[in-house]
């Protein structure tokens, strides 16, 4: 293992701090070409992972849930470098879906292995373009660019918790400590658990639609779609058009767009209560105010647009801590998963919300499944999250980059 160079980043608040001396365990099974990378925060952890990728490092290994993830995968999506994953958050969404152990240090061992043995699983990733003005797409007026949390709230990272990175964490390979609920991983979690919206799976019947079906694209022709060629070149976390530039993020799991959106949205505003009394007053103030709201949608080109209450896009099956919420996404199928459900009410969403665990809400007749290449998604008044961590507003063009990450498995 001396031959390789592994970059770490670990979040010493993932899972509520029950993974205790965990992070001292990877390192020492990863082996010593191991090391940690320091960040004081998720913007400083995802310019150091960007930083260790471009100084060449063999391998990036996250260390925590969906929002660890989601950071590194910035760095390493559509790049020639070997990406592992070790769950140790509340959610661990996109670890299942792309086959990782569940046990922390089975999973170190595994990648350790596939180092090893010099193997890799080319998985999907799906890539966000955000523009600054958009036109021709139904459904509603959002022209704003992406940006941070507004000023004074606390995002996705921060919100009801210390640093996610904290610099004595980080700077030691000693134990991986929790101080309190990680919002990385908890902000969608404590929603669908409470809340449960319906969503959609693709298993419904006729009305399931099958878009852009129409041949496999091998990984490499897949990374030459996203990263070049008439739709832009990628650079950094800018991707450079024709006509100017669009920001870039990548997610590995499920971007949201309806209720939960709206709850997690409300919640990072709210300083009171704390911890996730916060979230159950935020799906109570939200329900409160539910209706349907106009979306536009195309999918590979075809108009779609819809009046409803939930629409997802993903690459894996599940988000929250395992609400399968997208049950049959495949994260190697170079295809992206779209739910929507149609408008209901309050008593509606909450005999839906049981069966959002094992997927069986998708037999409901209000809900919709599609398959396509190429999501455009648009809404008023709507804030994106994907994979926990807060996108920006909903007007967005969603294209799925079939192989655009190396996953050691």
């Amino acid at each position: 293992m001396t031959s390789f160079e592994i970059a770490v980043l670990a979040n010493p608040t993932a899972g509520r701090g029950r993974h205790r001396d965990l992070l001292s365990q990877v390192l020492h099974r990863l082996g010593p070409g191991a090391r940690l990378l320091e960040a004081h925060s998720g913007e400083e952890a995802e310019a150091a992972c960007r930083a260790a990728v471009a100084s060449g490092v063999t391998a990036l290994v996250a260390v925590g849930g969906d929002g660890t993830i989601h950071r590194a995968l910035q760095a390493v999506a559509d790049r020639p470098v070997l990406f592992g994953v070790v769950p140790a958050g509340t959610g661990n969404d996109f670890a299942a879906g792309v086959g990782v152990p569940a046990d922390p240090l089975a999973a170190a061992d595994v990648i350790a292995a596939a180092l090893r043995e010099g193997r890799y699983v080319p998985c999907d990733l799906a890539r966000v373009e955000f523009a600054a003005s958009r036109t021709g797409i139904p459904g509603s007026s959002v022209t704003s660019a992406p940006g941070p949390s507004p000023a004074g709230v606390p995002g996705p990272s921060s919100a009801g918790a210390p640093s996610a990175f904290s610099s004595s964490e980080l700077s030691s390979p000693s134990d991986l400590r929790g101080h309190g609920s990680s919002t990385h991983d908890s902000h969608s979690a404590a929603l669908t658990t409470d809340a449960s919206p319906p969503y959609a799976d693709k298993s419904g019947g006729t009305e399931k639609g099958e878009v852009g079906r129409g041949g496999a694209e091998s990984a490499e022709a897949g990374r030459a779609d996203v990263g070049s060629g008439a739709a832009g070149r990628a650079v950094g976390g800018r991707v450079e058009m024709g006509g100017g530039e669009r920001d870039v993020r990548w997610f590995g799991a499920v971007l949201a767009g309806g209720f939960d959106a709206l709850v997690n949205e409300r919640a990072n505003l709210m300083r009171w209560p704390r911890g996730p009394r916060r979230y159950d007053l935020a799906i109570l103030l939200e329900l409160a105010r539910l209706k349907p709201r106009a979306y536009g949608m195309e999918l590979d080109g075809v108009d779609h647009s819809f009046a409803g209450m939930l629409v997802a896009v993903g690459n894996c099956a599940s988000y929250g801590g395992g609400m399968r919420i997208l049950p049959d996404a495949d994260p190697t199928d170079g295809l992206l998963d779209v739910v929507v459900a149609a408008p209901f009410g309050r008593a509606a969403l909450a005999r839906l919300k049981p069966r959002l665990r094992r997927g069986t809400h998708v037999s409901d007749p209000r809900v919709t499944v599609f398959r396509a290449r190429h999501v455009r998604l648009r809404s008023d008044g709507i804030v994106a999250y994907a994979d926990g961590e807060r996108l920006g507003p909903l007007d967005l063009d969603l294209t799925c980059a079939p192989g655009a990450v190396r996953l050691l498995r």
